[in-house]
């Protein structure tokens, strides 16, 4: 039998324990499918739910996909490839497709997202050339950079094109992502950092555009390639300018100091 006090513990320890129905049970995944212009057709999963916002697909990650395709012999064939905060992955994927050398998927270390980062890659293989050439790893920004480097030759000098799709918002995380597109762009003329964005909450659009001048001053030159606006509204009930809600910015980032 148990002692008055034991018995005291076991009730003091229950009040502290939540029922099983307690929290909501977690979001499923759903399923984005997405057909490149070159035909392909990739099954998107997105995870159900995560605070670093994975669960989207991001106009920005669409609309930097169909620039690579426009511009892929520059951007993508043979070449290098990064991409930071990928979520779904739709870019780098795309980028394998279209004859990339090879190319690292990071988001940021998640379990939950680095994992759906795998499924993605591997229910794409059916499509992807047979070298296979996609690495998954997930990684912090501003962190070291060498995990991410360490998969190219010695003599590549880091990655020609660098993916960054609709990041902006993380305006305290500016910093670390212009030292870590310092650290992995490679020095060379044609490499660039491909940055595209919609300004989802209009009232910041300032903050985000602040990206660029920090940018500059790390010592890139920056230039706006694309601006298109969307059919429709990623988040309708948000408030603030509907145009720019719809709207997909795109800059490229080059080295300032190396001619053009």
């Amino acid at each position: 039998m148990c002692s008055q006090e034991e018995n005291e513990d076991l009730i003091d320890s229950a009040i502290f324990v939540e029922p099983s129905d307690y929290y909501p049970p977690p979001k499923p995944a759903t399923f984005e499918s997405r057909t490149l212009p070159t035909g392909e057709t990739l099954q998107l999963r997105l995870v159900g739910h995560n605070p670093l916002w994975g669960h989207h697909l991001w106009n920005g990650a669409q609309v930097v996909t169909d620039y690579l395709h426009d511009h892929a012999k520059d951007l993508v064939m043979g070449r290098n490839v990064l991409e930071l905060g990928a979520g779904a992955g739709l870019p780098s994927l795309a980028a394998a497709i279209w004859g990339a050398e090879h190319v690292v998927l990071t988001d940021y270390p998640d379990e939950d997202l680095v994992d759906n980062m795998r499924i993605n890659v591997n229910a794409a293989k059916d499509v992807l050339s047979h070298r296979f050439p996609i690495v998954v790893q997930g990684y912090v920004w501003g962190a070291s950079a060498k995990s991410l480097l360490s998969d190219l030759g010695p003599e590549s000098g880091g990655f020609d094109t660098l993916i960054l799709a609709d990041l902006l918002f993380n305006h305290s995380q500016h910093v670390a992502l212009t030292s870590t597109i310092r650290a992995t762009l490679k020095r060379s003329e044609s490499a660039k950092a491909l940055v595209f964005f919609t300004p989802y909450t209009p009232w910041k659009y300032d903050k985000d555009m602040a990206f660029f001048d920090l940018a500059k001053d790390a010592g890139f030159r920056v230039t706006q390639v694309v601006k298109r606006v969307m059919d429709k509204l990623m988040f309708k009930d948000d408030r603030g300018d509907e145009l720019l809600r719809r709207t997909v910015f795109g800059y490229e980032l080059t080295w300032a100091d190396i001619d053009s």
